[in-house]
């Protein structure tokens, strides 16, 4: 038996450390033999990497000269490793699961079901859009106030809202020390979702006077969050999220601190509530990011250290929720949730996957807040404080996410702040922009949404849910990954209520299934995210059979689907058959170039599809051609 030195194990003194230079040079080989010859040294690199939102890139490696520095440390400015020392590792992030049933006897039925089984604190919206202002006692019927914090979200009803809770804390005794929670007052968010013209001196006044309440010896209770969420479902990149909730926040730090409170008095009446996507590095390096800008406010600003720890809260994107498919949006979730809980928020909400559908159901609930539980208590996830810590490529993501918020933030503050900004359209066209060239993407499935963009499913049923209340609107627009292809599927959707069936596609597949199989996958695919259906029987055909087994299909478009040889001796030929069968359009699976292109279209081919090809305009004008309304 070989027994090491005590010196240590020395065998990683046997490898030389590789270079970047060296790591570059393999990457050249592989990608001259995938035909990018003229990538060589640095561009070879740039050539792996991956284009993010606000101008920023994923690079394919990161090392320690990535690094953009000493990030500090967790509880200590600029706390991009976390507000507190102890990160969440003592008790785990706050699980705060949202409520808004309009009926309030059943929201107390959620209320109570989700606090005996892992929920740790409440955020109920309140008003048109949720519980009724008078039904939040009934609704917290049962609740302990003085363990269970409550969160309200009443948008232009906070006062009233607040003013309710802080009634109910007194008639059950509730100590004011004891009182915990937010009063959820933001002007500027409801002015964000709702639009008009409206003043807002009063209800900034009326925040403030709710602010003086709570730091009257209320430790535990906060009166205003800065709400990110309208900027992010409008659309906006992250560093716009950031850059709309750093404005806001300086805003109500402004308001507090002409009403009489000091600025660390101020800074403790903010919480700061965020998006959490599926993209779980975006959204580690966003909550980082956001700690480190709120801390430079802070300090510019006056506050004590320990009073520029910003509180958080997550909430999983409703933007990355879809309606088709929604049992996939419990995977999304969990990785937002992840994302959330590794960048150190402070409380989590896991929206439940039926949340696109209306009002969640008793399992939608539970699995929402289930998914907290599987990553506290079983995963651990929580007991490393900021596990993301270190990682160069976290770092150096949090930086450059930082930098292009802050320069945001900036400009909105040369127009006159959030509320100008606002008002003059400055936000909503830079959020409409982001969103466009995203949009893009989604069409062109740059941005594949399982279940939706890739892999759909027909034949699925979809949930049926009670309809949520009404949001108002004239503010910024609520948006959806899936909006486009929902809109393609509504349409098959009602051709097949009327009809009987939905539209149909036929795939004209030639020779063996070797050549055929992967553009025919990619052609069903393709055709069922707009809601038509691939007929594909027989599995193969030419051009003297094609005519019959097309008509049998009782398809009104076809598509061929074979190899580059088998197109080159056979397509045309099939394409004139199916168009003198009564094929409307006739689409080609490959992207073929120069003559044999040319000759393809006056053979009768109309089109072509293929990956990155606008599928959105392709499956609409397919629609069209059908005359499904």
């Amino acid at each position: 038996m070989t027994v090491l030195p005590d010196e240590g194990f020395p065998l990683a003194a046997e490898f030389p450390d590789p270079t970047r230079e060296q790591w570059q040079r393999l990457v050249e080989g592989v990608l001259r033999k995938a035909g990018a010859a003229d990538a060589s040294g640095p561009a070879a690199e740039a050539a792996l990497a991956t284009e993010l939102q606000d101008g920023l890139a994923t690079g394919p490696l990161y090392t320690a000269d990535d690094a953009p520095g000493v990030p500090g440390y967790p509880g200590f400015a600029p706390f991009v490793r976390g507000g507190r020392p102890e990160g969440t590792a003592v008790t785990g992030w706050d699980v705060r699961q949202r409520h808004a049933h309009p009926d309030p006897r059943q929201a107390n039925e959620a209320v109570l079901a989700d606090l005996e089984n892992g929920v740790t604190s409440l955020w109920l919206t309140a008003g048109p859009a949720g519980i009724p202002v008078d039904g939040i006692a009934a609704a917290l019927d049962g609740v302990y106030l003085d363990l269970a914090p409550v969160v309200l979200d009443a948008g232009a009803d906070f006062e009233s809202a607040a003013r309710e809770l802080l009634r109910l804390y007194d008639e059950r005794g509730i100590a004011p020390r004891a009182a915990l929670g937010n009063l959820g007052a933001d002007p500027l968010g409801t002015l964000a979702r709702t639009g008009g013209d409206t003043g807002l001196d009063g209800p900034l006044a009326a925040a403030a006077a709710l602010a003086a309440l709570c730091a009257d010896g209320r430790p535990g209770l906060r009166a205003l969050t800065v709400d990110a969420l309208p900027y992010h479902e409008a659309g906006g990149s992250a560093a716009e999220e950031l850059g709309c909730s750093l404005a806001t926040g300086v805003a109500y730090l402004r308001t507090l601190t002409d009403a009489g409170l000091t600025v660390d008095q101020a800074c403790a009446q903010l919480e700061f509530r965020y998006a959490a996507t599926a993209d779980q590095f975006l959204t580690i390096a966003k909550l980082r990011a956001a700690r480190r800008l709120w801390a430079r406010v802070a300090e510019v600003s006056g506050a004590a250290a320990a009073s520029a720890a910003q509180r958080q809260h997550a909430v999983t994107s409703t933007v990355m929720m879809t309606r088709r498919d929604p049992w996939v949006n419990m995977l999304r979730t969990t990785v937002a949730c992840l994302g959330a809980g590794v960048g150190g928020a402070d409380a989590v909400t896991v929206l439940p996957f039926d949340e696109a559908a209306g009002l969640p159901d008793a399992f939608a609930r539970r699995i929402a807040r289930n998914t907290s539980s599987v990553l506290l208590e079983e995963s651990h996830l929580a007991r490393v404080i900021d596990p993301a810590g270190g990682s160069w490529y976290v770092e150096a993501l949090t930086d450059e996410l930082a930098h292009a918020a802050w320069a945001w933030f900036q400009e909105l503050e040369r127009a006159g702040g959030q509320a100008a900004a606002l008002r003059s359209g400055l936000v909503a066209e830079r959020l409409a922009a982001t969103w466009a060239r995203r949009s893009a993407d989604l069409a062109t499935r740059r941005e594949p949404v399982t279940g939706v963009s890739e892999f759909p499913n027909l034949g699925e049923q979809p949930l049926q849910r009670e309809p949520a209340p009404e949001v108002s609107g004239g503010g910024l627009p609520r948006v959806r990954r899936d909006e486009a292809y929902e809109a393609l599927r509504a349409r098959s959707d009602a051709h097949l209520a009327r009809a009987g069936a939905r539209p149909r596609v036929f795939l004209a597949a030639l020779g063996p299934a070797a050549a055929h199989t992967g553009r025919a996958t990619f052609a069903a695919n393709l055709f069922q995210a707009g809601g038509i259906e691939p007929v594909h029987d027989p599995a193969t055909v030419d051009a003297a059979s094609v005519a019959e087994a097309y008509a049998r299909s009782g398809a009104a478009v076809a598509c061929l689907c074979s190899s580059d040889k088998l197109y080159a001796e056979q397509a045309e030929a099939v394409a004139a058959a199916l168009k003198s069968a009564g094929a409307q359009r006739v689409f080609l699976a490959g992207k073929p170039g120069g003559e044999q292109r040319e000759a393809y279209l006056r053979s009768g081919v109309d089109a072509f599809v293929f990956a990155g090809c606008d599928a959105v305009a392709v499956l609409s004008s397919v629609l069209d051609s059908m005359g499904v309304a």
